[in-house]
């Protein structure tokens, strides 16, 4: 199959032939429709990731159709369309158990673990736990976006950071995840102050439910916020993952308010220091949230099939396999606006050359 591979962290990926990917005992391989591409990513290829073993092949949130089952899979087979959430969970541990699956002890993630997206099949494990059907009319290029961005947003902000009608959200950073949470937040009956350095990202975060938006290059942007809120946000989230971010978002909180950080904070991004003074004396809330469980997409698939939310208005633009590389080493200094849809050339010629065990019907 043809795959973005790179050999070295922080250099140039090329798109080249590389051995077809097989199921696991309990896992499938999918053809990959449509793939985002995520500053979780860009990580991943700087070499922020311990995981990733070069060569490699990035790319964790996708879309596609089931193309050959592994022995033990009986809930999906060949031909279902299909996206996942980027933390495959083994189903099986005290994590799993109390349905934790998003922090799962033996997780898997493609393009991180193990092989990834960016390529016209990828191998995902645990099938039976992870895959999640896709109704007939979400569009590919829509349903990649579930498997990370979105999803992570829509745990964040709803059962992580427990948006209520009326509060005031702040969302820092306004890529991917940040404009769903916006729309997300929105939805929910929140007022949304989007805070970004781009005009472009800001503009978006207007058209999908924003009341404010706030210019981060401004002197002190959690000032911003508190003036605008009249006294802070209840709910405030770091959507980039930088310590400048995460600080700026507790200090733009009102009392007893909820920080939620979903950026990835990698050490190479140096030390992040938040106000634990403050968040002691004023009684705030740091939380954590990193994807959501397989079992946990119903209730967010149904206000998609409503249209009470749009992530297909989230995508901006589409590229092939090609552009892939150059897009990839972007994302650190020019990541554009929304999200970015690769679609492998060769993803609508299915080729029958596994076989096609377990739940094939």
């Amino acid at each position: 199959m043809r795959a973005v591979v790179f050999e070295r962290f922080g250099e140039p990926a090329e798109v080249r032939e590389v051995p077809d990917p097989t199921p696991a005992a309990g896992g499938v391989v999918v053809r990959v429709e449509a793939t985002g591409l995520c500053r979780s990513d860009w990580h991943g290829w700087m070499g922020h990731d311990p995981d990733v073993v070069l060569p490699h092949v990035p790319g964790h949130e996708l879309a596609g159709v089931v193309e050959a089952v592994g022995t033990g899979v009986t809930r999906r087979g060949v031909g279902d369309r299909v996206t996942v959430p980027f933390i495959c969970a083994c189903g099986n541990c005290a994590d799993c158990a109390a349905g934790d699956h998003q922090v799962c002890a033996r997780q898997t993630q493609p393009g991180f673990t193990h092989w990834g997206s960016f390529a016209e099949y990828v191998a995902l494990d645990h099938a039976d736990v992870n895959l999640v059907p896709l109704p007939d009319e979400l569009s590919y290029d829509t349903a990649a976006g579930l498997g990370c961005r979105f999803a992570t947003a829509f745990r964040a902000v709803v059962a992580q950071g427990r948006v209520a009608p009326g509060e005031w959200v702040a969302v820092h950073g306004c890529g991917g995840v940040g404009l769903s949470a916006v729309m997300i937040a929105a939805a929910a009956g929140a007022r949304v102050i989007a805070v970004d350095t781009a005009p472009g990202a800001l503009e978006l975060a207007r058209r999908f439910g924003a009341a404010h938006g706030v210019d981060a290059r401004s002197p002190d942007t959690a000032e911003a916020v508190r003036e605008l809120t009249g006294g802070g946000a209840h709910l405030s989230l770091d959507a980039l993952g930088s310590p400048a971010t995460a600080a700026a978002s507790v200090a733009g909180l009102r009392r007893r308010g909820r920080h939620v950080q979903v950026g990835l904070l990698p050490s190479a991004a140096g030390r992040t220091v938040l106000p634990m003074e403050r968040v002691i004396g004023w009684e705030l809330e740091i939380l954590g949230s990193h994807g959501m469980a397989a079992h946990a997409y119903p209730p967010m698939m149904e206000l998609v099939r409503s249209g009470a939310l749009r992530p297909d208005l989230l995508v901006t633009a589409t590229i092939t396999l090609e552009d892939a590389p150059g897009a990839l080493a972007a994302m650190g200094t020019a990541p554009g606006n929304g999200i970015t849809v690769i679609r492998p050339a060769a993803a609508s010629e299915p080729r029958a050359r596994w076989p096609r065990g377990g739940g094939e019907r």
